[in-house]
């Protein structure tokens, strides 16, 4: 069963890292350290897991395909260090399974890649610094600019917890199977939270939710707020009653939140 005739599961979103070049700038842009405690999600078949358990005081890792551990557990033989779970890393308490990792160090499968980042913001408050490899395109989404195609929701959030470090290109060459998109690795550390980041997060993802309408009747229709007092709300803020949620930055979709009901 190795590397190149292991059978990935499409609806996992399985692409397994095989090319064991690209680990040293993993650990660069992670900053690893001998005290350091890892999470991983998704170490698919455990090359990534080995180096960080050669590099770094813990490694807890969550698997949620139950047929790939004999495959982890046979790379991982002599790594102590490791905790291996398996489960949905979107289901499980994760803050509670590693409580002293301080690192998210993984390639994300990808179809849980977005919301993971984003619940982890503030459902993993120990976690001071991400190394995370994604597909290109939600890559560029996390630090996107105001008015861009890319700027959303996870872009308000993201850039209002944390701080981009690092960015690397990734070749679809190094996986297995070899996805149909590019990759890259994005490193960001974490900065203090704003206070009520729950109700930041709820306000930003009602107003992107309805990307196309007015922030006004989006927040609306998600039944935030009503429409009328939404608009008096932006005007006195000082923003054009019809301006899309995409105009704002993270700091004015902040500030806003405290004004709202």
């Amino acid at each position: 069963m190795t590397e190149s005739r292991f059978s990935a599961k499409k609806r996992l979103g399985q692409h397994f890292l095989v090319d064991e070049n690209l680990l040293g700038v993993i650990g660069r842009l992670a900053e690893l350290s001998p005290e350091d405690c890892a999470l991983e999600i998704g170490p698919g078949l455990g090359v990534l897991t080995a180096y960080l358990a050669k590099r770094v005081a813990h490694v807890d890792a969550v698997e949620l395909d139950r047929q790939l551990e004999p495959r982890l557990r046979e790379r991982l033989v002599g790594c102590e260090n490791v905790s291996l779970y398996f489960g949905d890393a979107l289901a499980l308490d994760l803050a509670r399974l590693a409580p002293a990792a301080t690192k998210l160090v993984a390639n994300l499968p990808y179809n849980i890649a977005t919301p993971l980042i984003v619940e982890s913001l503030d459902g993993l408050p120990q976690i001071e610094l991400w190394c995370v490899m994604v597909q290109r395109e939600v890559a560029d989404r996390l630090f996107a600019s105001p008015r861009s195609k890319a700027y959303g929701a996870v872009s308000v959030l993201v850039q209002l917890a944390s701080e981009k470090i690092g960015f690397h290109p990734v070749s679809r060459e190094v996986f297995r199977p070899r996805p149909r998109v590019e990759s890259a690795l994005v490193a960001f550390e974490r900065r203090p939270l704003p206070e009520d980041f729950a109700r930041i997060k709820r306000l930003v993802v009602a107003a992107f939710a309805h990307r196309r309408k007015t922030l006004a009747n989006s927040l609306a229709i998600s039944g935030l707020v009503a429409r009328e007092k939404a608009e008096a709300i932006l005007e006195r803020a000082g923003h054009d009653p019809r301006i899309r949620a995409e105009a704002l930055t993270p700091p004015e979709f902040a500030a806003l939140a405290e004004v709202l009901p």
